[in-house]
């Protein structure tokens, strides 16, 4: 968010200011532009402008990457999970922002269809897995049996329990055919998630996001944390672990999701890798937060969303 003066009719400073969200990009791009008769003044924060240049450089690397995957037929998944306005769809658009569509496909499904439940859980989820050279990001996943579905009562304990035990085999036989695999969970405060809710109903470029369950997101916070410990407890594992992304604040969040990516994998051209250094306070390894949830189970306003 940026502001500009808001000058009265007879060309002077009428002492108000005028609130302006410019487009991602926007300060980085203009940076070296020149005052002119034909240019605005607009003050722009400095840590805005930080964070600008380092996503393209970042997105750049993407590019690198993708590149090279087209080469050499590796393939990438990664799965976004966590709660509701965790900041899960904004990091996937960050990252695919430039990349060719032919070879990066974001999935999303909505809720299965009659055909679907009568399928394997599995089988729908199946079609989108990578081909050669493939980037598929997956927004909100097969996981979704774990949290979302127990908690507002969309499947039976029966049904979780055995999501939860077959998961586990079934990455294991993606992984080792090939695919790499990134399980991202991102994980935002009680406090941020209502803000967020608030924003959405503010701003008419958000307003797709609202959802009927934006209250019970809130009202089932404990509910959640529950299973969210029992997901991770159940499906942590060596050849498959969970990545936790603090996201709190946003822009940090996306950065260091993007770093971890970048830094996990091999491609021509690729930078040193000390610019691929995540900030360990922003990502956490599933077995740390595991050890943090154990901790304060007793303490629920202990816990990270």
């Amino acid at each position: 968010m940026a502001r500009k003066k808001n000058n009265g009719k007879d060309g002077k400073d009428n002492g108000r200011r005028e609130e302006i969200r410019l487009l991602e990009g926007t300060a980085a791009k203009n940076l070296k532009t020149e005052k002119g008769t034909d240019t605005t003044s607009i003050h722009i924060k400095n840590s805005a402008l930080k964070y600008e240049l380092e996503l393209k450089k970042l997105q750049i690397e993407l590019m690198k990457l993708q590149n090279s995957m087209k080469d050499n037929g590796q393939r990438i998944l990664a799965i976004f999970e966590g709660r509701d306005a965790a900041g899960k769809g904004g990091t996937i658009k960050r990252i695919t922002a430039h990349l060719n569509p032919r070879n990066a496909r974001v999935v999303a499904l909505m809720k299965p269809n009659e055909t679907e439940l009568t399928q394997w859980y599995f089988q729908r989820y199946v079609a989108h897995l990578p081909s050669a050279g493939e980037i598929v990001l997956f927004d909100r996943s097969w996981y979704n049996r774990a949290m979302v579905e127990p908690v507002m009562g969309f499947c039976t304990d029966e049904q979780n329990k055995r999501f939860l035990k077959d998961v586990p085999l079934f990455e294991e036989m993606l992984v080792k055919d090939g695919i790499k695999l990134f399980k991202f969970y991102f994980s935002v405060s009680r406090e941020i998630q209502k803000q967020r809710f608030e924003s959405r109903q503010k701003d008419p470029l958000k307003q797709y996001k609202l959802s009927p369950v934006d209250n019970l997101a809130q009202e089932y916070w404990d509910q959640y944390s529950v299973r969210k410990f029992q997901m991770l407890s159940e499906t942590n594992r060596t050849i498959s672990p969970w990545t936790i992304i603090r996201s709190d604040d946003k822009k940090t969040a996306r950065l260091n999701c993007m770093k971890f990516i970048l830094g996990q994998m091999t491609y021509d051209n690729k930078l040193p890798e000390e610019e691929f250094t995540v900030d360990p306070r922003v990502v956490i390894s599933g077995i740390d937060e595991l050890k943090h949830m154990e901790e304060n189970l007793m303490q629920p306003h202990q816990l990270h969303g």
